[in-house]
């Protein structure tokens, strides 16, 4: 049994930011946080994977980005009671080891820091394919060491250099689907000039066999689909850290998650089902953002979408590299990972984690032209229920740690969940209910995902139990030779 957790004292760090394993700095500005806050919920998984989704759920697909858009904003409301309470690089796997005890928080954050470089290899390789497609002379394994190298460098100068690039990145993004949402609502209201009336319009919800031409099952069937392209919503607690206000940063960011959500996800493929028909060909041999762009007329359309997802792969590579690094530093703070992860150099960056989390995010990159159907496959299946993970976890954590923070700081609760507990331990019953659900998914790989992401869980809860039990003896054995010298005395 451990020993009831405590809150932190405010404005504890663990040494001076600015000198040599230190600590982090707070270099990210409120712009940076604003819009890292923004776009960590516009993953390239909504360009690339959202034509799949509607192929499977028709225009219901609508009602699956909801459902996991209603998640996303409950856990987030969790984290950010969390967060905004103690803001910390570890997030949710600082809280974890607080609330639940050092065996969930070393587990949980090594999963995510596995989850995490991972996609530095899956992002890496469709960025190297898209730029390939434009300069073929240089080869696509060229141009994933190219991209790896270059957004290594950007961590590695500052935070505040990791801001700047994703500042700009996110900035596209948002631009770019503020803008397809406008002009593809002119268009299906018929005020754009040049689209075909007959193919444009609201009763694409209705036609071509209903709104659910599958039926209600689709819809869970389109959230394994989706459920996965929202990871990163919670990238923002864990850079509020270094900012220069990591409460009112963590609290903007949970306040304004349901606009997000709303506008980018469930506006943009509104916007799409509306164009053109959930059937039509083009949706899945052009994807659906480029079908809905050639559908409006607009020139060049491919090569468009081809830069604005290149654009959230490199948004995704820079993210996914500094949170990975954050996260394995917040587990050297906490002696769950090598002591080194945890240092920090003249300006505050931890250059180990990084390196770290590159090179493993290399090896997996190697792994992916080497053996794209056997080890690569492997690695992408087994870190692909971690987001499901995290946010029971974060469920979890966050039972235990309203009575906490009430007990011993209840001026820190400047962000509440809804409804506790009663919400979170029915979001908690809904997550458990998508977990399930995917092990009768043999389609779509969903039963293989759960399967090994249990397994390498298991892998990383053994070696936690493991390090407990060592940790154990080690301390009894301490105290023990305390007594035999007491003992002489």
């Amino acid at each position: 049994m451990t020993s009831q957790p405590t809150l932190p004292k405010a404005g504890h760090t663990p040494g001076d930011p600015g000198e040599p394993g230190g600590g982090l700095q707070a270099g990210l500005k409120n712009r940076h946080l604003s819009m890292i806050a923004i776009g960590g919920v516009i993953g390239a998984g909504l360009f690339v994977g959202s034509s799949s989704g509607i192929a499977t759920a028709g225009p219901g697909i609508l009602l699956s980005y909801a459902l996991v858009g209603t998640l996303v904003v409950l856990v987030m409301r969790m984290l950010g009671e969390m967060s905004a309470a103690n803001p910390t690089s570890g997030s949710f796997s600082a809280h974890a080891d607080r609330a639940l005890g050092p065996w969930a928080g070393f587990s949980i954050g090594w999963l995510y820091w596995f989850f995490w470089v991972v996609v530095l290899a899956v992002e890496a390789t469709a960025g190297a394919v898209i730029l390939e497609g434009w300069i073929p002379a240089v080869p696509q394994w060229a141009w994933a060491l190219i991209v790896m190298i270059v957004l290594t460098a950007t961590n590695l100068v500052s935070v505040g250099s990791y801001g700047e690039f994703e500042f700009w990145f996110a900035g596209i993004k948002v631009v770019a689907i503020a803008a397809f949402i406008v002009i593809g609502g002119l268009a299906v209201f018929g005020v754009l000039p040049g689209v075909d009336s007959d193919q444009a319009g609201l009763s694409n919800l209705t036609e071509h066999g209903g709104f659910l031409p599958h039926g209600a099952g689709a819809i869970l069937t389109g959230v394994l689909l989706v459920v996965f392209s929202f990871m990163g919503s919670e990238i923002a607690t864990l850079a509020a850290g270094e900012s220069e206000n990591p409460q009112q940063a963590v609290t903007k960011a949970t306040n304004s998650i349901i606009w997000r959500v709303a506008v980018f996800y469930l506006g943009s493929i509104f916007v799409v089902v509306t164009l053109l028909p959930w059937d039509s060909k083009s949706i899945t041999e052009d994807g659906s953002y480029v079908a809905a762009l050639d559908s409006l007329g607009i020139a060049h359309a491919g090569q468009i979408m081809n830069f604005i997802v290149l654009t959230s792969v490199l948004s995704c590579l820079n993210s996914g590299l500094y949170t990975a690094s954050r996260m394995a530093f917040s587990l050297g703070q906490r002696g769950d990972a090598p002591k080194g992860f945890a240092r920090t150099n003249s300006r505050g960056v931890p250059m180990t984690a990084i390196l770290a989390s590159v090179v493993f995010g290399f090896v997996a990159v190697f792994f992916n032209y080497l053996s794209p159907d056997t080890v690569f496959l492997f690695l992408v299946n087994s870190s692909g229920a971690v987001a499901l993970f995290v946010w029971l976890v974060i469920c979890f954590s966050q039972l235990r740690m309203r009575k906490i923070i009430q007990a011993e700081a209840p001026e820190k609760l400047v962000v509440k969940m809804w409804l506790y507990p009663y919400l979170t331990w029915a979001t908690a019953a809904l997550i458990i209910f998508v977990l399930g659900y995917m092990l009768t998914d043999t389609e779509h790989d969903g039963r293989t995902t759960v399967l090994l992401s249990l397994l390498v869980a298991a892998v990383v809860l053994l070696i936690a139990y493991v390090k407990e039990k060592a940790k154990g003896s080690e301390q009894k054995l301490g105290d023990g030779d305390g007594d035999r010298e007491t003992s002489k005395v």
